[in-house]
């Protein structure tokens, strides 16, 4: 019986159950045949922490053949060159894509174009220039991108930005660092934020610009790769730029109006984040509820105990809600609004559902919950990630109540 009453668009079903079957024609298989390179960190790292050559290319297999598909840009504006389908669609797919492949089959990170690593409608605003230099390779898949916002000392605040672009002749020179940068290590671009007006951008009143840069200009560098949770490598970037040039084409939107990408970017990154969460945390309850049934204790299955079923029935129902709201807030934002409230509630209780949903999974099993093989310690860290990943909770709950207290009441 479905759990939820209204049925979803018809496009955006055929492009979930086609996703869902490339998955398990393109992605699965891959890490199963490649199952010892996925088991070793030392051969999906390199001394530096980036990713290994051998990963590189699976994924930039993965990648290709989901453009070739059609999966992958299918969210990208058909003025870019992609499917068009819209928020709705984005949440979707990426909550069935984690919540069928689980955190084991992580290829599948790659078959759609995540906000920050490769097209979308953040793309509509570079000139044509950048567009035929740098679109092309990023809806085939033979290239991704990066995000260049977070700074040493502006993560949630990023009016706080360092990173300052002086005029040049009719362009730039950029120098600050940036931190946190996904998939920076490994990135043909980077749309770099810096101010341009330090007087606009102190009084909150704009003054901070988007630029698109190559990550092999002059100037460029990864400084470091940022490990996590004593992994020995990862996708996280420290980036110090120094004297980089920049010409008027490589502008992203209007001089001083960075922001409002800034803003945009961060939006989708909170939709894509609370479908992650609520698709482990289905992945992890199924993978509960069926070990409850087999695993005796005392005589009975531990599904008999209240102990064990009820943190269960609390996690289903947590996560029904969390499903529900980022259905409705995607709505919200193909309907062009704002949802500004709507989208926060629906990051802050998506991410703390799913890591709570992860984490009783994880007791339930008891020590095998530890286990490398299962997987659940792999969810358990992403959703650890995502409570602090475009947004913490706090500066969500802070953006929650500003709202209300402005007499934004509707819930």
């Amino acid at each position: 019986m479905p759990a939820i009453a209204h049925s979803l668009p018809a496009d955006v079903i055929s492009a979930r159950d086609g996703l869902i079957a490339f998955a398990d024609r393109e992605i699965i298989p891959r890490h199963e045949k490649h199952h010892a390179l996925f088991d070793d960190p030392r051969r999906l790292h390199r001394d530096d922490g980036r990713f290994s050559d051998e990963l590189l290319q699976l994924i930039g297999e993965v990648r290709t053949a989901a453009s070739r598909a059609g999966f992958y840009t299918m969210c990208v504006p058909e003025e870019l060159g992609g499917g068009g389908l819209g928020h709705l669609a984005y949440y979707v797919a990426w909550e069935a894509l984690f919540h069928h492949c689980g955190p084991k089959n992580w290829l599948m990170l790659y078959a759609l174009a995540h906000w920050a690593f490769g097209p979308s409608r953040l793309l509509e605003q570079i000139t044509h220039s950048a567009r035929e230099r740098f679109l092309p390779g990023l809806m085939d898949g033979t290239k991704s991108m990066c995000f260049g916002l977070s700074e040493p000392g502006a993560g949630s605040d990023a009016s706080m930005l360092k990173t300052r672009a002086v005029r040049d002749g009719d362009g730039w020179r950029i120098s600050g660092r940036k931190i946190w940068t996904t998939n920076a290590p490994v990135a043909d671009y980077c749309v770099l934020f810096a101010i341009t007006d330090a007087e606009r951008a102190a009084a909150k009143q704009g003054g901070i610009s988007a630029f698109i840069v190559p990550t092999s200009a002059a100037g460029f560098t990864v400084q470091r790769v940022i490990r996590l949770f004593g992994h020995i490598g990862g996708d996280e970037a420290e980036l110090a730029i120094e004297d980089l040039k920049v010409e008027p084409w490589q502008l992203v939107g209007k001089e001083g109006q960075g922001f409002a990408a800034a803003l945009y970017g961060v939006s989708l990154g909170r939709v894509y984040n609370s479908a992650r969460a609520v698709g482990y945390g289905r992945w992890a309850l199924e993978l509960a509820l069926e070990y409850a049934k087999v695993r005796e204790a005392f005589g009975q299955s531990i599904a008999e105990y209240q102990g064990v079923s009820f943190p269960l029935a609390e996690s289903a129902t947590e996560l029904h809600a969390a499903h529900l709201m980022g259905l409705n807030a995607s709505l919200l934002l193909d309907q062009a609004l704002p949802a500004v409230k709507e989208l926060s509630m629906t990051k802050v209780y998506s991410v703390q559902v799913g890591y709570r949903a992860v984490d009783r999974a994880m007791q339930i099993h008891g020590a095998m919950g530890f286990t490398n093989e299962i997987g659940l310690t792999d969810a358990w860290h992403a959703l650890r990630i995502v409570n602090v990943a475009d947004g913490t909770n706090e500066i969500l709950n802070r953006t929650i109540a500003q709202r209300l207290f402005k007499g934004d009441v509707e819930i």
